[in-house]
């Protein structure tokens, strides 16, 4: 193998692994943000303690005490053409 060959394998196979321990840590803060949500804690809070936006934690771990909302799908209707009879 040549030592551009060896480099680049090296650097995937470190990729992969880098992949891997993110995509853990990543559902292991998802799982946190859902319990200490339930337990009362704000998005606010812990966007600021994880540095996430408040959006994207609330969109993690929506408030467990809010309604449910409703989809909605509305269709919509072309009136009659007008006969000119």
């Amino acid at each position: 193998m040549t030592t551009a060959e060896e480099e680049i394998r090296a650097a995937a196979k470190k990729r992969e692994r880098s992949k891997a321990a993110f995509e853990r840590d990543d559902a292991a803060l998802r799982e946190l943000f859902v319990k200490w949500r339930a337990d009362g804690y704000g998005p606010s809070d812990m966007a600021r303690w994880s540095g996430m936006t408040r959006e994207w934690v609330a969109k993690i771990a929506p408030d467990p005490s809010a309604p449910k909302k409703k989809n909605v799908v509305r269709v919509k209707r072309t009136k009659p053409a007008e006969s000119d009879d």
